[in-house]
């Protein structure tokens, strides 16, 4: 969600935004996501039964995501068929899935159907590790591809999913208003004024899916 919020506040053309969030997916359903132009992308699906990442490096081999992909529909539990079975995640190109159910101490990994393959790269390590990192990873970034130089004050506060202000938005770009990113927080689903997390915010954190409060 703040990965999302920081992208909104910082370039406001949607379409080369890398992170998103939806938590109008479907009743009682959330997505993260994160896409970054080129093929390459991940997909975090949040509901009842749990949580479930899954994702895709366009320069994998296709032969291994093609085997990713029919091992996720054969191994993946049920419970998560509103990802695997969705078009819109694109599940017929896997690279690497992780899902947790409510019940579950650690998180589950898609093996990969040849144990021979097991230690190989997919991907995950480079593209999830922004979800538990600091907010120092984010901040690279958006220096890296925005080219802005935003303050890691203001990122930490969105991190905390602390409410918006003037001087929180403008901070991070000079030609946001706050009423703009007010309306990108309701769509994203932000806490921008002072009240509790949302209940599906804090499920996310007992799920350990991104401690730090990137997600």
């Amino acid at each position: 969600m703040a990965l999302a919020m920081l992208d909104a506040i910082i370039c406001p053309e949607a379409e080369y935004r890398y992170f998103s969030y939806d938590p109008n997916f479907a009743p009682g359903q959330h997505v993260a996501a994160m896409k970054n132009g080129e093929g390459d992308h991940w997909y975090l699906h949040l509901s009842s039964a749990g949580a479930i990442i899954k994702g895709h490096v366009q320069d994998l081999p296709r032969g291994e995501s093609r085997a990713m992909a029919l091992q996720a529909q054969a191994v993946v539990p049920e419970d998560f068929g509103a990802l695997l079975h969705e078009p819109r995640f694109a599940m017929d190109c896997v690279s690497f899935c992780y899902w947790r159910r409510g019940a579950d101490l650690l998180w589950n990994k898609l093996a990969h159907p040849d144990p021979r393959m097991a230690h190989r790269y997919d991907g995950s390590e480079d593209y999830l590790s922004i979800l538990l990192a600091p907010a120092s990873c984010y901040y690279e970034y958006a220096v890296d591809y925005f080219e802005c130089d935003p303050p890691l004050a203001s990122i930490e506060h969105l991190y905390a999913h602390a409410p918006l202000s003037t001087a929180i938005v403008k901070s991070l770009n000079p030609q946001a208003t706050l009423s703009d990113a007010l309306l990108a927080a309701e769509r994203i689903g932000y806490p921008a004024l002072p009240r509790q997390a949302p209940a599906m915010q804090r499920s996310v954190r007992s799920a350990g899916v991104a401690c730090s409060g990137a997600a």
